[in-house]
C-alpha cells in the first residue's frame, strides 16, 4: 500500500517539517552533482559507520576519528539514492505536519531529533561492526509515524492498493507498517557482520521511541 495523503486536519503552517524537508533535499542534490569521490568521503565522515565507535583504532585506520557522536545526528540528513530520500519526503510530508501541529514548532524539531539519535543509536547496538554507513531520516520519521499512530488512530490515510484507492484507518496502515519492518528484520540474512536490511532497526528504535516519548512533547491542551 502507497500512501497518497491523510484526512487530518492541520491548523497551522508546518514550517519545521518542511525546513527539514529542504534540508534533506539540498543535501541530496548536493551529494549528486559533486565528484562521487567527494560524495563517497562525505558520507562516510558524516553517515553513521557502526563500527567506527566500536573499534576507534580501525576508524583512524580509515580516515574516521572520533568525531563526538557527531553523526548519529548528522547521518540523519544523508540518504543513499533517489527512492531512499523520496520514500522517506513522501512520509514526512504526509504525517509530520500535524504531529507538527499537536507539539509546537520547538517541541517538534526537539521530538524529531532526539526519536532519530535513539533510532540511530539503537541500530549501532544492533550491528556495531558494520563497517558501511548507515544514513537516512528514517528512524526519527518513524518516531513522528508513532506519534500519529496514538494522536490520529482512526483518521483516515488514503493508500493507493493496486488497481485501487482505498481509505483506511491510519490505526491499520501505520500498524502494517510496523508488521511489515518486524518481519522484515525476522527473515534479514546475515553475511559477514553486515545484514542485508536497510537499517530496520532504526525503524523499529525509532517507533518505539516515538511512541513512548510524543505524550511529552505534545502542547498541554492537546495530551491525549
Amino acid at each position: 500500500m502507497i500512501p497518497i495523503r491523510d484526512t487530518a486536519p492541520c491548523n497551522s503552517t508546518p514550517y519545521v517539517t518542511w525546513s527539514l524537508m529542504a534540508i534533506c533535499i539540498v543535501i541530496f542534490l548536493v551529494m549528486q552533482v559533486i565528484p562521487y569521490e567527494l560524495s563517497a568521503k562525505l558520507i562516510y565522515l558524516y553517515g553513521m559507520v557502526p563500527n567506527r565507535y566500536a573499534d576507534p583504532q580501525w576508524g583512524l585506520g580509515y580516515g574516521l576519528p572520533f568525531d563526538g557522536y557527531l553523526s548519529f545526528l548528522t547521518s540523519l540528513f544523508l540518504h543513499g539514492n533517489w527512492m531512499h530520500i523520496i520514500f522517506n519526503m513522501w512520509f514526512l510530508w504526509i504525517f509530520a505536519d500535524n504531529v507538527e501541529d499537536q507539539m509546537g514548532k520547538t517541541r517538534f524539531l526537539a521530538f524529531y531529533l532526539i526519536c532519530g539519535l535513539l533510532a540511530t543509536l539503537i541500530q549501532w547496538y544492533s550491528s556495531p561492526t558494520l563497517t558501511i554507513p548507515v544514513v537516512g531520516a528514517s528512524g526519527a520519521i518513524a518516531g513522528v509515524l508513532a506519534a500519529y499512530y496514538f494522536i490520529y488512530p482512526y483518521e483516515r490515510v488514503v493508500v493507493y492498493f493496486f488497481p485501487v484507492i482505498l481509505q483506511v484507518p491510519a490505526v491499520m496502515f501505520l500498524g502494517l507498517w510496523v508488521i511489515f519492518q518486524l518481519y522484515s528484520i525476522t527473515t534479514s540474512t546475515f553475511v559477514a557482520g553486515a545484514t542485508s536490511d536497510s537499517a530496520l532497526w532504526a525503524h523499529i528504535g525509532g517507533f518505539v521511541s516515538g511512541a513512548i516519548l510524543y505524550r511529552f512533547f505534545l502542547r498541554k491542551d492537546e495530551v491525549v
